[in-house]
């Protein structure tokens, strides 16, 4: 492999920390599942646009490639080396009582963390044998869920028409990946081995084996934030006497994409703030004090519709859950009085 060329307005972290130096130290080494440099940065050279531009093989990749995981690490959450993750899911140290209990600018909230299996590749070097492995021990820990969190396991693999138009009515279904996503090798034998879960209420779901082995996601009509979080931790806490998740002192819950290290957490919102909307500077400065980050209503690189932003925690890493969720809490009581303020 030759250091690939990129052109002059590559602006992604990959683009930024290859230099020819890091390149030549890096092109010959291979983790332990035989990952190699050139897998890690394939998406990143096909796709030039990449904000990021790497992905992790293994939980080894970021000592192996840790030349050009640890600058990127640094700058996009300015966490360093030295620095260790401390993880804190205890819902009793949140204080989020219903910012909106009228429900008169939060439609809905939803929490979600990404986990991966302890010993076990990550997405994109992940094996066919192994991505089943993953797939069933995740559906026995999911057999753990009772309560308001049991529910059905719907495998992609053979799944009818009737049960395929009722998970997207939903919004529940998860497509093949993006270009991003294809090019770091998380498509392969697509659809096997992956499937969704939810429970009966449809206030908690589980996708598996889409960018990360588990994405466990609880949400719910209403800004009832501590709910949500709460039975989030329920969820996760029941599902890991099964399924041991991939967890380092350092960069605590192992993601593949390095931006979801840490908590590999999102607490959002869907948010109507007409006025704000329109006062984008005095908005910006809100979610810039808390920490969070302003999306249209279809996620990223979306636009707003009708006045309704998704409203999410940006930093993961070097912080708690309970931090990540409070930031978002308070940001979101904030938008709430800005938003009053100018009507």
């Amino acid at each position: 492999m030759n250091y690939p060329k990129f052109p002059e307005n590559c602006k992604s972290l990959l683009c930024k920390y290859l230099t020819p130096e890091v390149f030549e130290a890096l092109k010959d080494k291979k983790t332990p599942n035989g990952f190699t440099l050139e897998q890690a940065i394939n998406s990143g050279v096909k796709n030039i646009d990449s904000g990021i531009g790497v992905y992790a093989g293994d939980k080894e990749s970021y000592d192996v490639f840790d030349k050009l995981f640890d600058p990127i690490i640094e700058e996009y959450h300015g966490f360093g080396k030295t620095d260790a993750h401390k993880s804190n899911l205890n819902p009793d140290d949140l204080n989020a009582p219903n910012p909106d209990p009228d429900n008169e600018f939060i439609l809905s909230t939803r929490i979600r963390v990404g986990r991966n299996m302890d010993n076990m590749p990550l997405g994109p070097a992940i094996s066919k044998e192994q991505r089943d492995h993953v797939e069933a021990s995740v559906v026995a820990g999911l057999k753990t869920l009772e309560g308001e969190l049991e529910g059905e396991y719907y495998p992609l693999l053979g799944m009818t028409k009737e049960v395929q138009e009722a998970l997207i009515k939903d919004h529940f279904l998860f497509k093949e990946g993006d270009r991003f996503l294809d090019a770091a090798g998380l498509n392969r034998d697509w659809p096997a081995g992956r499937g969704i879960y939810h429970n009966t209420d449809k206030t908690f779901l589980v996708w598996v084996n889409e960018e990360d082995q588990l994405r466990i996601i609880s949400m719910q009509q209403g800004g009832d934030i501590q709910e949500v979080f709460t039975r989030l931790v329920k969820a996760i806490e029941s599902i890991e006497t099964k399924v041991p998740f991939s967890y380092s002192d350092h960069l605590g819950y192992i993601t593949s994409c390095p931006t979801n290290l840490g908590t590999a957490m999102r607490a959002s919102v869907h948010i109507k703030l007409p006025k704000l909307g329109a006062d984008m500077e005095r908005f910006k400065a809100i979610t810039d004090q808390y920490h969070l980050q302003i999306r249209g209503i279809h996620g990223e690189h979306s636009e707003s519709e009708g006045g309704i932003y998704d409203i999410s925690n940006r930093r993961r890493l070097g912080i708690t859950e309970v931090e990540a969720v409070q930031d978002m809490y308070d940001g979101v009581v904030a938008l709430i009085e800005a938003e009053k303020a100018l009507r």
